[in-house]
């Protein structure tokens, strides 16, 4: 079990709305992450589904039964946050095991399903340490260890990763996809990193001002997204937008040159990914632009090309690139990869 459906949900602090009425089902087992900029409304959304906010209208339904007003404790969901919050005079057996401790849970029952969830986080030789002598990395495993002892309904976390530095954070990643896979359970998960949410969503929710932006997995976000917002905030570097016109069948890039339109509605902006981008001597692409700034990566090179009228384009290139800041160029990419938008942002 562990289906989560919001109905028409809505948010609201005082006179000010910050969930504008979100319709949205998780599927039994789904890996869910609602990601977007700071403000959002993402880690509301999920405390009005833990019960840690009120539900101003709309209804939760978990497993087909309202708990729209029902305490967190009724739930029968757990939650992990920035924070640890360990018990630093207790073990990390103790820590995981405690929740059931204080339920009245006989002890030999305690022990096997902590020993289980250690097994599984791979924390086994550890149970007997404090928190004060485990890494970050460490107590964030105990700390979703804690959880799964109680076998929830479904897990909430609420930007688990964000207080661990970079090489904690993938190590992290990969531990929790691979505990998704190992429990096969509900989780949704809350992050402004949308490198976490490509990475770990089967199906990422896009919350822009309180309200569902786009929701796909994550190549339906990435290769075709509903609108400018999604189209600039998923992907790294996000996505070039052009100023264009059209007419009929053709398009042209304003400063540059054009192509073909297959669009529905006349658009007024191109969007083209840094990585579709190739260069060709200037006059050969759609738009020609000076040589910037380089930004070498290893792998890869970020060229930074200045086209006039303060419009600046990033190309993702081969690390071995030769360019140089200065040169002139051409850049030409295919038009099915491209997106256009029309005059209220939205995808043609």
């Amino acid at each position: 079990m562990g289906m989560i459906e919001l109905n028409a949900v809505e948010k609201w602090f005082g006179m000010l709305q910050v969930i504008k009425g979100i319709d949205l089902t998780v599927g039994e087992g789904e890996f869910v992450v609602f990601v977007g900029p700071s403000g959002c409304g993402k880690s509301t959304l999920l405390r009005l589904i833990g019960g840690l906010e009120e539900t101003s209208r709309g209804q939760i339904l978990i497993d087909g039964k309202d708990v729209t007003g029902d305490p967190p404790a009724k739930r029968g969901l757990t939650m992990v946050f920035q924070s640890y919050a360990l018990y630093p005079h207790m073990s990390v057996a103790e820590n995981m095991g405690f929740s059931l401790k204080v339920s009245g849970v006989p002890k030999s029952v305690i022990d096997g399903k902590v020993g289980e969830a250690a097994r599984i986080l791979k924390l086994d030789s550890y149970l007997d340490r404090r928190p004060k002598e485990l890494s970050g990395g460490q107590r964030q495993r105990v700390a979703i260890g804690r959880s799964i002892v109680r076998d929830p309904t479904a897990f909430l976390f609420d930007e688990p990763l964000s207080n661990l530095d970079a090489a904690l954070r993938v190590e992290m990643r990969y531990e929790i996809a691979k505990l998704h896979q190992s429990l096969k359970a509900t989780m949704i998960y809350v992050t402004h990193d949308q490198v976490e949410a490509m990475t770990l969503a089967e199906r990422i929710v896009v919350l822009d001002s309180g309200n569902i932006a786009q929701t796909g997995t994550p190549r339906e976000l990435y290769e075709r997204p509903a609108n400018k917002f999604v189209a600039q905030f998923i992907g790294s570097p996000k996505m070039n937008v052009l100023e264009c016109e059209t007419s009929g069948s053709q398009y042209s890039i304003k400063g540059g040159r054009g192509g073909e339109f297959k669009g529905r509605r006349a658009a007024i902006e191109i969007g083209i990914r840094p990585e579709h981008i190739d260069f060709t001597n200037p006059g050969e692409g759609q738009f020609d632009g000076s040589v910037d700034v380089l930004e070498y990566l290893g792998a890869d090179t970020y060229v930074i090309v200045d086209c006039g009228q303060s419009e600046k384009v990033t190309v993702r290139v081969d690390g071995s690139s030769t360019l140089s800041p200065g040169e002139n160029v051409g850049m030409r990419f295919p038009e099915n990869k491209a997106v256009f938008l029309d005059s209220s942002g939205l995808a043609v």
